[in-house]
């Protein structure tokens, strides 16, 4: 009888057409991935001699807003040496993401399997599906071009990629919070790389254009779903959700922002550098707290912020205030780039 109710409530919970405001967010993300979108083998010209790979380009020195771009144990290496390791460092962040992407795809038409007819949910999952797809090629097409044989993901994380897609379908409030804690520190990396104004390889510089123009979509998209979904939620869910949510962001942010062991051990790179980048230092700390500023403002917005979850939220090292809108750039951001 229980499962039969929870069936019951779990489809009319799909069905989103007397939600007039929500339906026409919907239809605008929809319209914006057809008037707005990008193929990576039109948009990028792969054989173009500008966007030709070589070891000795100084444009693959990392950036002073990654972590171990602006640590003074890089800054002191070889050149030759600063940039061998930002092509690695850089093509296994490409590698890492095509790889979430990948769990996202299956995650988003397990999702949409379920969901009614007429349902602009339908639409909107499987443009971002398409969307999402042209990113893996995309980041393939990058790592291919560098040359570095990546891993990308830790091993644990690639062997729970099967499994996390199932959870869409019966559970898209806890996978769509997946989502996001795969997706913002991603996004707010590159656009920080982006807004520091570096003279970076036209492949990277592209890549990560259009992957944060058309993600910007998607974020919206995953905001949008949990705003309308969570306020909803009985007490008890609630209360359980809001502690789940920053256990997710810390976990899956420092499996795909933290480099695998074979990183530090091909570079030979001091255990001491590691713990400055992640997070010992002050400027390390506050740049993960910054990567969910968003969320944690949905959290607000949406009743998820209890003392037990704030508690929680800052004994994961990421708690703090909430942006005042999306993707606000934190000040230090802005005075490193200006």
């Amino acid at each position: 009888m229980k499962l039969f109710t929870w069936m019951t409530s779990w489809r009319r919970n799909m069905d989103v057409g007397d939600d007039t405001e929500y339906v026409e967010k919907l239809t605008t993300l929809s319209e914006g991935s057809v008037r707005r979108n990008f193929d990576p083998y039109t948009d990028i010209d792969w054989h173009a001699i500008e966007l030709a790979v070589t070891r000795d380009d100084p444009r693959w020195i990392l950036p002073k807003t990654d972590p171990l771009g602006r640590h003074p144990w890089y800054q002191g290496q070889p050149v030759q040496r600063q940039i061998e390791i930002g092509m690695w460092r850089q093509s296994n962040v490409a590698k890492v993401g095509l790889q979430f992407e990948l769990i996202l795809i299956r995650g988003l038409t397990n999702y949409a399997f379920w969901v009614p007819n007429g349902s602009p949910e339908y639409r909107y999952c499987l443009h971002e599906s398409v969307e999402e797809c042209n990113h893996t090629m995309m980041f393939q097409e990058m790592v291919n071009a560098i040359g570095m044989d990546v891993p990308g993901m830790p091993r644990v994380l690639k062997w729970a990629a099967p499994f996390i897609p199932l959870v869409a379908g019966p559970l898209p409030i806890p996978f769509f919070f997946g989502v996001l804690a795969g997706e913002e520190p991603i996004d707010h990396t590159q656009k920080n790389v982006l807004r520091e104004g570096k003279n970076l390889h036209p492949i990277m510089e592209r890549v990560m254009a259009i992957h944060v123009a058309e993600e910007a979509r998607h974020i919206s998209f995953a905001h949008e779903y949990l705003h309308k979904r969570v306020p909803g939620m009985g007490r008890v869910k609630k209360f359980a959700l809001s502690l789940y949510v920053p256990v997710i962001m810390r976990l899956l942010c420092q499996a795909i922002v933290v480099p695998p062991r074979s990183f530090w051990k091909e570079y030979d790179i001091p255990k001491s550098v590691k713990k400055d980048l992640f997070f010992g230092s002050s400027e390390s700390k506050s740049m993960l707290r910054d990567m969910f500023a968003d969320v944690r403002m949905l959290c607000h917005d949406t009743g998820l912020m209890n003392p037990v979850a704030k508690f929680i939220w800052r004994l994961c090292r990421i708690g703090g205030p909430p942006s005042r809108y999306r993707s606000e750039p934190q000040r230090q951001h802005a005075t490193a780039a200006a």
